[in-house]
């Protein structure tokens, strides 16, 4: 009886990760593929820079303790990671969604406090594209600051939502 559970586990455990796999990008909450074509070639920003809306940025980043975060970040850094400070401007809809090739943070800050998200997706089957975060802000200048990347670059989109 005991080889027979063992076995019917190792089949369901084996299904459910080939169906992980196979979901892939389409297991995000809403679509990627815009971020698929700007991730294949986006230009270099430095940390500091300003994002635009419907583009990407290979963004580098730098030391967390050397970022220079305008408020600390939502989730304490862990030691020997990375992060940036970066701006956007805000379109008149309001509603932007940043996605990320890669683990890291996401606090955006308008007007001096930090805005919560109104929406999130993340997948780790996805090639290129780890996470996608929605924000409704005012129309304006947003800081956008991401921390505790295991990496000292992060491919980064800004768009508006489909």
């Amino acid at each position: 009886m005991k080889k027979v559970a063992v076995s019917l586990f190792a089949i369901l455990a084996g299904t459910s990760f080939a169906l992980a796999e196979d979901a892939g990008c389409e297991a995000f909450k809403w679509p990627v593929t815009r971020e698929q074509a700007l991730f294949a070639a986006p230009p270099a920003a430095p940390a500091g820079a300003s994002l635009a809306v419907g583009a990407a940025a290979d963004l580098a980043l730098v030391p967390f303790e050397k970022a220079g975060f305008a408020v600390p970040p939502e989730h304490a850094p862990a030691a020997g990671t990375f992060g940036a400070v970066a701006s956007v401007a805000v379109p008149p809809e309001g509603t932007i969604q940043i996605s990320l090739s890669g683990e890291a943070w996401i606090d955006v800050i308008q007007d001096g406090h930090v805005v919560k998200s109104s929406g999130y997706s993340g997948v780790k089957t996805c090639p290129g594209i780890r996470k996608s975060v929605r924000f409704k802000l005012a129309p304006g200048q947003a800081t956008v600051q991401f921390s505790g990347a295991k990496k000292a670059d992060l491919k980064v989109a800004v768009l508006t939502p489909e």
